[in-house]
């Protein structure tokens, strides 16, 4: 064979780049600013999400961690369907780089704002402490509504700060990647963008402790808020990572669309746009199949799981640290050790696959979640029983429920962004076409949407009843008993679903080499035709001869 003949049979990286870095050099003028677009979306992200509950928990007045789940019940969930609609109305008024400019601006706008003229102002927008007193005492089973109405403000930057992510990462991000990426970089690209982003959360926990730590600092310089001023430093950071954003997003299209080798219209334009699916049509898509129902169980109980366990343990890091920058600082930490563990987890996650069964590798994160809720749960449960200041193998019962919430929600989460997702990708892969995609597509209407609300709807329902100043704290054994349910139901699934995906697969390997040999069989029979032909065409000519 010819050297080129060899060289197309060359791969095209080596195994280990192919593994850990599978992009061209001529691509990186293209894949880098994608990269890092990703990271400043999840940089302010992060930041926007720690400060939001940070102000809801510790500095609200009436606050607490009870509000959260009557907040996102009551307030993310109805705003993000009236964002949307809206989002929908500008698509059609502005082209998709002014739609960009437009709907990054207005978010950055709001928290400047917020953070330099709102909430010094805060006093004076908002409700008197004796005024949301007085209406929890004459509406006790809305207890922890009036702080969401009261401190408005609060309120709207902890729903804005909630939209950040579904709208400029999901809508804005996803959508433009998707329209300038060729499948062939799709394939390369896509989980390296996550790899590129997660360093944006730590990026984001290291400025929120330093700003935290800088804060408290002005104590000293007679600073009579200092968390004001924390609220400051980085609203700061938020618009400068949001300035870089803009700009790249402006370089992207200046200097890299307008170069045929990077963008061509003609590539990219056949690719099939995911389905809209309403939450009708998604039920019965879902329930209609055994297969997508066991998706959607895992799916939804890991939504479900997690905010049940982090409204509780929300609450005790408010016991621990009253001060609202301790607060902030902790939340940074949890950042910092997210991005960590996200980013070291999916460096192996990819080898944790190939050595280990799907089975396996899909009950990593459910039997981790199991157990260390447990253990989470048991704290709160002897906290309860003797009080705060009650120790365990010489440390304070209150630290420890701390710590081990933040381990749990680290962790969690790090398997969460490359095991669990990467085997629910896995598990479209035996389906037929139309399922694959209306099924993924329903899964995460229906599914995703009731893991993200189920959560707070369990929590306000069961605050509302028992009415008053009642706390998730107090309320832990019916909620640790609902997690464990739930998670249970998650690790039943996984095995069932396992059992199915492996009979599905090994069916369509069937099917494969069924069809594999019959193309053998025809080749082999027409090769067998055209030798005897040719015999019959020598023989011939031989008697002619």
């Amino acid at each position: 064979m010819s050297t080129d003949g060899k060289a197309q049979n060359q791969p095209e990286f080596s195994k280990l780049r192919a593994m850990v870095w599978p992009i061209h050099n001529y691509e990186l003028k293209k894949f880098l600013p994608m990269g890092l677009m990703m990271l400043c979306i999840l940089f302010i992200y992060t930041l926007l999400r720690d400060l939001k509950d940070t102000l809801m928990v510790s500095k609200a007045v009436g606050g607490g961690a009870e509000t959260l789940s009557f907040l996102k019940l009551y307030g993310v969930t109805p705003s993000a369907v009236i964002f949307m609609i809206i989002f929908v109305k500008l698509a059609n008024v502005f082209e998709r780089e002014k739609l960009f400019y437009v709907i990054v601006l207005f978010f950055l706008s709001f928290f400047v704002l917020f953070g330099f003229v709102m909430y010094p102002l805060k006093e004076t927008l908002h409700m008197s402490a004796e005024t949301i007193a007085s209406l929890q005492k004459s509406w006790p089973h809305l207890y922890w509504l009036w702080p969401v109405l009261g401190n408005w403000s609060f309120s709207l930057f902890y729903i804005l700060s909630e939209l950040w992510g579904s709208v400029v990462l999901s809508a804005l991000f996803w959508q433009f990647a998707n329209e300038i990426t060729k499948v062939t970089e799709a394939k390369r690209f896509y989980s390296l963008f996550g790899f590129v982003g997660n360093f944006g959360l730590l990026a984001s926990g290291s400025v929120i402790l330093i700003c935290a730590n800088l804060a408290k600092a002005s104590a000293n310089l007679g600073a009579s808020d200092t968390f004001a001023t924390n609220l400051r430093y980085q609203m700061g950071a938020v618009m400068f990572f949001g300035t870089i954003l803009v700009g790249i997003y402006r370089w992207m299209n200046k200097k890299v669309l307008t170069d045929p080798k990077y963008y061509n219209p003609d590539e990219v334009g056949v690719k099939k746009k995911k389905p809209k699916m309403g939450l009708g049509e998604s039920a019965k898509m879902i329930f209609t199949s055994p297969y997508l129902m066991l998706i959607a169980v895992l799916v939804l109980a890991y939504g479900l799981s997690i905010n049940l366990i982090e409204g509780v343990w929300k609450g005790q890091i408010k016991m621990l640290y009253p001060d609202p920058n301790d607060y902030n600082a902790l939340m940074g930490k949890l950042s910092l050790t997210t991005g960590a563990l996200t980013i070291v987890v999916m460096l192996i996650g990819s080898n944790i696959l190939r050595l280990l069964s799907w089975r396996t590798s899909a009950l990593i994160t459910p039997v981790f979640l199991l157990i260390a809720s447990c253990v989470f749960f048991g704290v709160i449960i002897y906290e309860n029983l003797h009080g705060r200041d009650a120790m365990i193998m010489g440390q304070g019962v209150l630290y420890i429920a701390v710590i081990t919430g933040l381990v749990q929600n680290a962790f969690t989460k790090g398997v969460k962004y490359s095991l669990f997702d990467s085997t629910m990708q896995m598990a479209y892969i035996p389906l037929g076409q139309e399922q694959k995609v209306k099924g993924q597509a329903a899964v995460s209407v229906l599914a995703g949407r009731g893991g993200k609300s189920g959560g707070a709807l369990i929590q306000s329902t069961l605050l509302m009843a028992a009415g008053g100043g009642a706390s998730l704290a107090g309320l832990v054994n019916i909620l640790g008993s609902i997690v464990f349910v739930v998670v249970m139901m998650w690790i039943i699934s996984v095995v069932n679903l396992s059992t199915r995906f492996e009979r599905l697969t090994s069916e369509k390997a069937k099917e494969k080499d069924a069809l594999n040999n019959n193309n053998n069989e025809s080749i082999s029979n027409s090769a067998k035709e055209e030798a005897s032909q040719t015999t019959e065409n020598s023989n011939n000519n031989s008697e002619n001869k």
